[in-house]
């Protein structure tokens, strides 16, 4: 879990409820689909920002299920966002809470500078107005999986980081996965515990 270096426990924040209605087509949004690497200045709604978490790892079942697939249901991801300029929001990092689709308040102030640094200088994790950062913590599937445990979460995080491609497309805005970062500084950013692992981020926004 991340923490806030002694700082009072920050707010927990209700999103906007999702979305489940469309009016184009999934092929279409399949076909249209791209990587966006550059971005226009303008502010991701609130709206948009819980449509985009929840198409990562909401919950969409009684049960517990979420939008993608998880080895044996054992869910080992977690979303961060780290936000620049996303209206009615405070910049800032906060953790997605699956369930109750909500924000827990993490750590205060625009990290987007500090993120690009960490992903080697690109200009995508500074440009756009939000960062989805998705980590995993592999002991949760490892209980039951062992070693064949870090394919799983992988394939985990593909399945995810591709519902947001999707959303994103379908709200007509664009984001691109970035692999190239130095892990421990990301970390660092994000003040994630050691046993948490940072494996994508997700600049987004709409395109320029």
């Amino acid at each position: 879990m991340m923490t806030s270096h002694g700082a009072p426990r920050l707010a927990t924040i209700a999103l906007p409820e999702v979305s489940i209605d469309g009016a184009r087509s999934f092929a279409a949004i399949l076909h249209e689909r791209r990587s966006i690497r550059e971005f226009a200045a303008a502010p991701l709604s609130l709206e948009a920002t819980g449509q985009l978490l929840w198409a990562a790892q909401g919950v969409t079942s009684s049960a517990g299920e979420r939008t993608a697939p998880s080895a044996g249901a054992l869910y080992p991801l977690e979303v961060y966002l780290v936000a620049g300029s996303v209206d009615g929001l405070a910049a800032g990092v906060y953790g997605y809470r699956a369930h109750g689709h909500s924000l827990r308040a993490c750590l205060a102030g625009d990290r987007r500078r500090e993120l690009a640094a960490a992903a080697l200088g690109q200009a995508a994790a500074l440009e756009a107005p939000a960062v989805l950062i998705i980590a995993a913590r592999y002991a949760r599937t490892a209980r039951k999986y062992g070693a064949r445990s870090e394919r799983y979460v992988h394939i985990e995080v593909g399945h995810a980081a591709q519902n947001v491609y999707l959303q994103a497309q379908a709200l007509g805005l664009g984001t691109v996965i970035v692999g190239a970062f130095d892990d421990d500084a990301v970390r660092g950013v994000l003040e994630l515990a050691k046993p948490e692992a940072p494996l994508a981020l997700l600049p987004v926004g709409a395109p320029r």
